[in-house]
């Protein structure tokens, strides 16, 4: 497999996130414009010649959109690799490039978002602890912050305290999120509908500037939903599993 870096250039020509092809998908479309605007902060994103999922995209932690400080470290935003490619290299592969490149510019070590077990979309903490990642820090409920630091000297990274209990004082839901995930394009827009259409109380704050997601409410600021300030799911839901929410809380 070759590794392929999408840049300003090559950005309308490249297949470049998940499952999606279609340049007129809402999906695409919001994904290259949040992809064009972080170029300039030094957001690197590279991906498999394969069909399929296969990439990393990582940003230098200080323009990171995660409510952690970091200093001196290179934030992994997103690895993925889907199940067709497993047991052929390609997470490694792709780490390691990330890995030459980020020692490359001086940075201190790497730093993801995971949690305490597998989780949708949060990286698996069982393969970055394969590859040497620790534990630098915890939030709840299942949130870790984890890094591999290049020397042992390197200062540890950490969640920003008001992050670490996640709440806010607003109730009904209020869901937080960002197009640095694609999915949240074609998602929230319909789990707004339906809110809408049952008449239930239902705000959405979408991140749009990278100070607004560093002082998010909680560590993922793809997407954050909370019920009465209490937080809720990561998870970005579709009609079927937010109705269900309804249905319990309701």
């Amino acid at each position: 497999m070759n590794i392929i870096t999408v840049t300003r250039e090559n950005l309308e020509q490249e297949h470049i996130c998940c499952a999606i092809s279609n340049n007129k998908d809402c999906q695409v479309s919001a994904k290259k414009a949040w992809l064009t605007d972080r170029f300039a902060d030094g957001l690197v994103f590279k991906k498999g010649d394969v069909r399929g999922k296969c990439f990393i995209e990582y940003i230098p932690a200080e323009m990171a959109w995660s409510p952690i400080e970091a200093d001196g470290y290179m934030y992994i935003n997103c690895l993925w690799v889907s199940g067709q490619f497993k047991g052929q290299g390609y997470s490694n592969l792709l780490l390691e490039e990330c890995i030459q490149d980020s020692k490359e510019k001086g940075k201190k070590g790497l730093v993801i978002l995971s949690a305490n077990k597998k989780m949708p979309y949060l990286a698996d903490p069982k393969y970055l602890k394969y590859k040497g990642f620790t534990t630098a820090d915890k939030a709840a409920p299942f949130y870790e912050l984890m890094y591999l630091p290049f020397c042992e000297a390197a200062s540890k990274p950490r969640f920003k305290e008001a992050v670490k209990t996640p709440k806010i004082d607003k109730q009904g839901f209020v869901l937080y999120y960002a197009h640095q995930c694609p999915f949240t394009a074609k998602y929230v827009p319909i789990i707004e509908a339906i809110a809408m259409e049952k008449g239930v109380a239902f705000q959405t704050i979408r991140f749009e500037t990278t100070e607004q997601a560093q002082n998010a409410p909680a560590p993922f600021t793809s997407y954050s939903l909370f019920y009465n300030g209490e937080f809720m799911t990561n998870e970005i839901m579709s009609d079927k599993k937010f109705e269900k929410i309804l249905a319990e809380k309701i």
